[in-house]
């Protein structure tokens, strides 16, 4: 026995050797090959007989010519052909009894031959797709999940393989319909998030199948399904980031050979040489690389208003629950259902009475709720429903007696609410309201200024007169500021066209001018003349002048607002009135740019309207320029509260700042804990401690103030007793280092 234990240890010592010679000729080696595949074959059949009595040196034995055949398989195609079959096989029937080395070998080897291009990927992840969700071995479950984000991962890595990945998301996705109440659903969601934070998925598909997780029957993969919702995108932008930020700096692919040169030959320099160049590569490969779009995953959902509507109805407001939430859950949930709500502007009325019975303050983590409210409002929400939410924090939250902190997050949240739709404010509770500007309390102060500001910009007529401002004042009177209409949407446009229109004028530029046909030279997509085109039409009008800029009601408005502010009505004549009104009429239809509607721009013009755009933009960022400033401000909020959520920390404010101690908090501050106490350290001291956090050594100088001075006294009295002469000396040997590159002399 002793005997044949010693044979097997020298047979297995061999393998590794042999292996080698098969590498480098398979022709020579092939009857060795042989041999120790029929081994493997006859140890194969013996561990199917009684896998659970194989001793262990057989399991050894077959593990090591697993590994031994893995290796070289590709060597040997036509003998090796059912070995892949046979590993897949073992695995999938006794995956649950196997020995754990011999189980990850089995895997190992699988994943070899996918490397070796003897099986392909689906093959590959047919058979670890099923162990994964049946195997009891936690181990397992988690080098299978590894193997197979790394195989999809190399497989979209030079193109994607939508072939490939319509498979694997066929599959997540037919799980998830088939049992949505199996925790087995939590794989595909961990998986599906994973490969999108990577930007490996990034297609409709992927949503699709965390759509209908988010919509299962299991708490934890409903919470994975609605978190990919809420944060795989912020996920995705940090992880190309830190990809971004591992490929940064500049990498002098000259100056490290020459130093390599110089400097004794060693593997290590070789190594940091090789890893060199492939920053280098890969920095150009990336540079060159097409810019991708990245659609968020709210986006590419194919129907926003029926997922809202069944998300809200199966978790939020079901009748008999078929899975039981907790609270952080459901705020999720809910959060999810807002934003989708907010972004698509979608129609769910009964959403926002759920609202009601969570706006009070006693409720917790109430800002989370006035944050879901704010994000579930916008302006084609009826006023009428978002009305007695409103006038509900303003009884609850805001009054004389209620706390900083409770007053500020409710006037935060109204502010919130009505930046998205400002018709839901009545007058009289806006007036009351905004008294609070004058609350001794900052955070209460703040807010109700913050409302104030609002409304001078959207609503200025609802203020009281000596509330309304200057600005808006003044707009009242000419009529430029007005509030909106319920479901009245701006007419588009194109920006700074008025800049571009002011600016040919100055040039003395126009239509009939020779210098416009100009702007089409050296465009490079030039139409080809044909013999059968008869030109532009030129339609002529009956005489009637056709104008599509304004109703007549609302000509008539804006023309007597305008008439109102040039003077004194009560003083004028009568019939000077219609003359005025059509003045103002008149100048209203001459302000209106017609740059666009009468001549096609050409690429010049673009080239100059982009100019132009960046030049405001610059002088609108100067301090003497406010009123753009703050217009850029707003447009940049409106643009915020499109697309970003709502967090409860916006919505509490300066109060989540002056956040009053706990007793727990003043008793670690009176113990002295370096957390709680306030670092009143210079900022040398600070950038000592972080150079050490970081590893980093001290320099020269700090190291010779530390040392003990009985060692540096004699040089000291040296230094002092020197000659001019020996100065001179001294210094002309160092210049002379210096030019040399050193000591050494590196350099010369």
């Amino acid at each position: 026995m002793k005997r044949k234990v010693a044979a097997l240890e020298k047979v297995d010592a061999d393998l590794p050797n042999l292996q080698h010679k098969i590498r480098n000729d398979p022709l020579s080696y092939q009857q060795d090959f042989q041999a120790q595949f029929d081994q493997y074959a006859s140890l194969r059949e013996l561990f199917l007989q009684s896998p659970t009595t194989t001793d262990d040196s057989g399991v050894v034995r077959l593990k090591d010519l697993i590994d031994f055949v893995s290796h070289v398989a590709d060597c040997y195609p036509t003998l090796t052909s059912s070995f892949p079959k046979d590993v897949s096989s073992l695995l999938e029937l006794h995956h649950a009894s196997l020995d754990a080395e011999l189980r990850d070998k089995l895997v190992g080897s699988l994943v070899l031959l996918r490397r070796k291009d003897i099986i392909d990927s689906a093959a590959l992840l047919d058979t670890l797709w099923p162990l994964l969700l049946n195997t009891p071995s936690k181990s397992l479950r988690e080098l299978l999940f590894t193997k197979i984000i790394s195989d999809l991962r190399t497989s979209n890595a030079k193109a994607t393989n939508h072939k490939l990945n319509r498979h694997m998301q066929s599959k997540f996705f037919d799980l998830i319909a088939s049992d949505p109440a199996s925790p087995k659903c939590l794989w595909p969601v961990k998986i599906t998030r994973e490969l999108w934070k990577r930007q490996v998925w990034t297609e409709a598909k992927a949503v699709a199948v965390m759509k209908e997780a988010a919509l299962s029957q299991d708490a934890k993969v409903v919470t994975g399904g609605v978190r990919f919702f809420l944060g795989g995108d912020q996920e995705r932008e940090e992880a190309a980031a830190e990809e971004d930020q591992d490929d940064e700096g500049h990498v002098d692919i000259r100056k490290l050979k020459h130093v390599a040169g110089i400097n004794k030959k060693s593997g290590k320099r070789a190594n940091e040489l090789k890893d060199a160049a492939k920053k280098v590569k890969r920095q150009e490969r990336k540079k060159n690389a097409p810019q991708q779009l990245n659609f968020s995953a709210l986006h590419l959902l194919h129907d926003p208003q029926g997922f809202a509507e069944e998300l809200f109805q199966r978790h939020l407001q079901p009748a008999q629950p078929k899975v039981r939430l907790n609270l952080d859950q459901k705020l999720l949930v809910l959060q999810l259902v807002s934003r989708l709500v907010g972004l698509h502007k979608l129609t769910l009325i009964s959403l926002y009475s759920y609202f009601l019975k969570f706006l009070v303050p006693k409720q917790p983590k109430v800002t989370s709720f006035l944050a879901s409210l704010a994000q579930a409002s916008h302006s084609l929400v009826p006023p009428d429903v978002l009305e007695p939410l409103i006038v509900k924090i303003a009884n609850e939250f805001v009054s004389e007696a209620s706390a900083g902190e409770v007053a500020s997050a409710g006037l935060n949240g109204i502010r919130e609410v009505c930046v998205r739709q400002p018709l839901a404010m009545t007058e009289t509770l806006l007036q009351d309201l905004v008294q609070y500007r004058k609350s001794k309390d900052k955070g209460v102060q703040m807010a109700a200024r913050g409302l104030l500001s609002l409304y001078r910009e959207v609503g200025a007529e609802m203020l009281k007169r000596k509330d309304r401002g200057k600005e808006a004042a003044m707009g009242l009177r000419t009529g430029d500021k007005s509030s909106a209409r319920f479901g009245e949407v701006a007419a588009g446009g194109i920006e700074g066209l008025d800049l571009l229109e002011k600016w040919k004028e100055e040039q003395g530029i126009n239509s009939e001018n020779e210098d416009e046909d100009a702007g089409w030279d050296n465009w490079d997509a030039e139409s080809d003349d044909s013999d059968d085109g008869e030109g532009w039409i030129n339609v002529e009008s009956d005489g009637e002048d056709i104008d599509i800029s304004d109703s007549e009601d609302e000509r008539e408005k804006k023309a007597k607002a305008k008439a109102k502010a040039a003077g004194d009505g009560a003083d004028k004549d009568e019939s000077s009135k219609p003359e005025e009104a059509e003045a103002a009429l008149k100048e209203e239809e001459n302000r209106i740019s017609k740059l666009a509607t009468t001549r096609i721009l050409t690429p010049a013009d673009l080239a100059k309207l982009n100019e132009l755009r960046q030049t405001a933009a610059i002088t609108a960022a100067l301090p003497a320029n406010k009123r753009r400033r703050i217009q850029q401000q707003q447009q940049a909020a409106a643009e915020r509260h499109n697309d970003d959520a709502l967090t409860a920390d916006q919505i509490e404010g300066l109060a989540s700042l002056s956040h009053k101690m706990t007793k727990e908090e003043k008793l670690r501050k009176a113990k002295g804990d370096p957390e709680e106490r306030n670092d009143h350290r210079s900022s040398t001291a600070k950038r000592k401690e972080q150079k050490r956090a970081e590893g980093k050594s001290t320099t020269n100088k700090e190291k010779a103030r530390k040392k003990n001075f009985l060692m540096t006294i004699g040089k000291a009295k040296r230094k002092g007793k020197r000659s001019l002469a020996d100065e001179q000396k001294i210094q002309r040997g160092h210049i002379s280092r210096m030019k040399r590159g050193g000591k050494r002399g590196n350099m010369g």
